[in-house]
């Protein structure tokens, strides 16, 4: 972004709530089925049909409201949205407007190891739209029904951030919120939660400038580049000596551009009325409480504390935090007092990672304690095995229970560390390959590695590397 300019940004983010059934009806709230397979009269707007709220969609939302440290507004109403759009059947929807659940709020975000807080407007209640379907195989548009009352909550944000990175750590913020309270699974790639974006940009020390939103951005990576391009177009507009109109643009994250869509509607562009067919909502403040019951240490404020007390990065702290079952194995290893911190952070954003990302399992679908993981973790770092003879272990201890030392010596993997017994197969290695002493001694370095690989074949991989090299070093 060129100098002497400011960013300004805002984020509304749409999260699909996994209610068994859908907000105002009975029907299913699934992704996936059959087109139009779960609609009905409700859903489909169809005359004389009464909506009926889903108290679990409120509860979901207070859950929201207090981890996000909110007021909870506990009478509130809903109100009737109006546009007109395709995927709309009844031509509005119904949604909050002055009144909503939650309000007031804010949330910590990490960037660059610093903390900032965020503020969060509000939280409120909503019904999802329809899917609008292209396709070379059909002519015109067609749509899918299926997702019309599909329970929302829609979170927005203060225009607080002042980078792409911050409203980057605000996303993967709000989506660990959201899954640590279990009420969305933020699958992006089903749709279930997504983000409108707004963006300003002025000089330095003067006042906001014109905002403009952009539709459509359905990953996090993909608001980085939105925000980056919108922010880049507006500037190179005002260096043109022109304005910045308040529009609504759509974004292409294919092409890596934006595309006007209209000008910006304000609110009373969509004619907000009390919905006449709910009643209002009234939320005693027992059950308020309640519900702040059980939300535990929230995911931001947890990575605040393993970089604190365990001195991890905040890359490899978020890594953990991100799938709460590695961070309580890591934490359970770690209080064992056996093995560094750091190096049981490796094996779990490494190698055990990498199996569950193969297998689509969770770690509780393994066998492996903290007990292995700790003895693991140990071995390799104190020389008892190789990193390579590790990973083996792993292969085991992920499926088996059997304790780290009866892997090892079942399979022969401890490592030879006596120095009399390697100082002479490094003198063999030397005697037997003359040329690369000479190399190494005529400068080629690389030559180390070869001689080092000689002495790894006569201890049939047992040795100890590091302190083979270092007797091969000291006799040369």
């Amino acid at each position: 972004m060129k100098q002497g300019y400011e960013m300004v940004v805002g984020l509304e983010i749409h999260a699909e709530l996994n209610t068994d059934s859908k907000i105002y009806c009975s029907c299913h709230n699934a992704f996936g089925l059959e087109v139009n397979s779960q609609c009905c009269p409700i859903c489909m707007g169809m005359p004389g049909t009464l909506p009926t709220l889903n108290s679990r969609v409120v509860d979901s939302a207070v859950k929201m409201g207090h981890a996000l440290h909110c007021s909870i507004n506990r009478i509130c109403k809903q109100d009737r949205k109006n546009y007109f759009y395709p995927d709309l059947p009844k031509a509005y929807q119904i949604s909050q407007f002055d009144v909503p659940l939650c309000e007031h709020g804010y949330v910590n975000i990490m960037v660059d190891g610093k903390q900032k807080k965020i503020g969060v407007t509000r939280i409120h209640i909503e019904e999802d739209a329809g899917k609008l379907l292209h396709g070379d195989s059909f002519g015109g548009t067609l749509v899918d029904f299926n997702r019309c009352g599909v329970p929302l909550i829609e979170i927005v944000s203060e225009p607080d951030m002042r980078s792409s990175a911050e409203a980057k750590a605000y996303l993967d913020a709000i989506k660990a919120i959201l899954q640590h309270l279990d009420i969305s699974d933020c699958k992006m790639q089903e749709g279930s939660i997504r983000c409108d974006v707004n963006v300003s940009v002025h000089k330095e020390g003067e006042p906001f400038g014109t905002r403009c939103e952009m539709k459509n951005v359905n990953t996090f990576s993909g608001a980085v580049r939105a925000i980056e391009y919108e922010a880049n177009r507006q500037i190179e507009l005002l260096e043109q000596g022109e304005s910045i109109s308040q529009e609504t643009r759509r974004w292409d994250d294919s092409r890596g551009k934006s595309f006007l869509l209209r000008s910006k509607e304000d609110a009373q562009d969509y004619r907000y009325f009390p919905e006449p067919d709910l009643l209002t909502i009234v939320l005693s403040a027992e059950r308020v409480e309640s519900l702040k019951e059980g939300i535990g240490e929230l995911p931001n404020d947890r990575m605040a504390r393993l970089m604190r007390e365990y001195r991890l990065s905040q890359g490899d702290a978020t890594l953990l935090v991100e799938v709460p079952e590695k961070a309580d194995l890591f934490e359970a290893a770690a209080a064992i007092g056996k093995a560094k911190a750091d190096e049981l952070v490796k094996w779990i954003v490494g190698d055990i990672s990498k199996y569950l990302n193969d297998t689509g399992k969770p770690i509780s679908d393994f066998a492996i304690t903290p007990v292995q993981l700790s003895d693991l973790a140990e071995a390799v770092t104190s020389g008892k095995i190789s990193s390579t003879a590790g990973k083996t272990v792993l292969d085991v201890i992920l499926f088996e229970d059997k304790s780290v030392e009866a892997v090892i010596e079942e399979k022969g993997l401890a490592q030879i560390s006596d120095t009399g017994a390697l100082e002479e197969i490094v003198l063999e290695v030397l005697k037997n390959n003359e040329k690369s002493v000479q190399d190494y001694r005529g400068g080629k370095t690389n030559a180390l590695g070869y001689l080092v690989g000689q002495c790894m074949r006569l201890t049939k991989g047992k040795g100890n590397p590091t302190l083979m090299k270092e007797l091969l070093i000291k006799h040369l």
